[in-house]
Formats: structure tokens, sequence, C-alpha cells
């Protein structure tokens, strides 16, 4: 059974960072594609940014390329998300999700097989 468990989220002023961690176990996950959304309140869930874990390929949505970085420790089964300069409207669950597909990414929640429980981030203005 897939598990993936988030950690890492709490509250922050703005400008600070913080770094998000996703345990993944109960597969060999070299050949998935990892990913990052965070939903805010009255508001959708969205993407956040992936990694393919196979080739370390990575991908971010607009809003948050140069600031934040996803990384993976094969070793660990475990995905990084690296946030920095965040700034209020960063303030959301965040959510580690994991598709049994390599080389491939999507932006799409509902393409995604498994998902953890989520992780709150605050960022104070």
């Amino acid at each position: 059974q897939v598990q993936l468990v988030e950690s890492g989220g709490g509250l922050v002023q703005a400008g600070g960072s913080l770094r998000l961690s996703c345990a993944a176990s109960g597969r060999t996950f070299s050949r998935y594609t990892m990913g990052w959304f965070r939903q805010a309140p009255r508001k959708e869930r969205e993407f956040v940014a992936a990694i393919n874990w196979s080739g370390g390929t990575t991908y971010y949505a607009d809003s948050v390329k140069g600031r934040f970085t996803i990384s993976g420790d094969n070793a660990k089964n475990t995905v990084y998300l690296q946030m920095n300069s965040l700034n209020a409207e960063d303030t959301a669950v965040y959510y580690c999700a994991a598709v049994g597909r390599s080389y491939y990414y999507s932006v799409i929640p509902d393409e995604y097989d498994y998902w953890g429980q989520g992780t709150q981030v605050t960022v104070s203005s």
C-alpha cells in the first residue's frame, strides 16, 4: 500500500523559507513522477512542482519558478520542496502526490494516483 507523508509545514514571515518533505513508502518509486500541489481556502487545488524520479527532470508552476525547488533522495524515498521568498499568496495546504509514470508530469490533480494528507503553510505579511 502506497503511503505519502508530508512534513515541514508551519508559520513563516513573508520573505522567509520552509522546506517540505514527502516520505514515500509501499512501492519502488524509481519509475514514478512525484508532484507537489497546494490548495488555499475557497480555491481549487493547483500544481506547484513535479519531478521525474527516474531522470530527475523538474517542472514548476510559473508562480513559484525561481523561488521553489523540488528535489528527491532516492535512497530515502523522499521528495523535498524548498520554498524561498515566501509571500502571503503561498499560504495553502500543500499536498504531495505520485503517479506511476516516468518521464511524465501533469498539472491536473486527477492524473495522480496517490496523495498525502497535506501540510499547512501559512505566510504572515
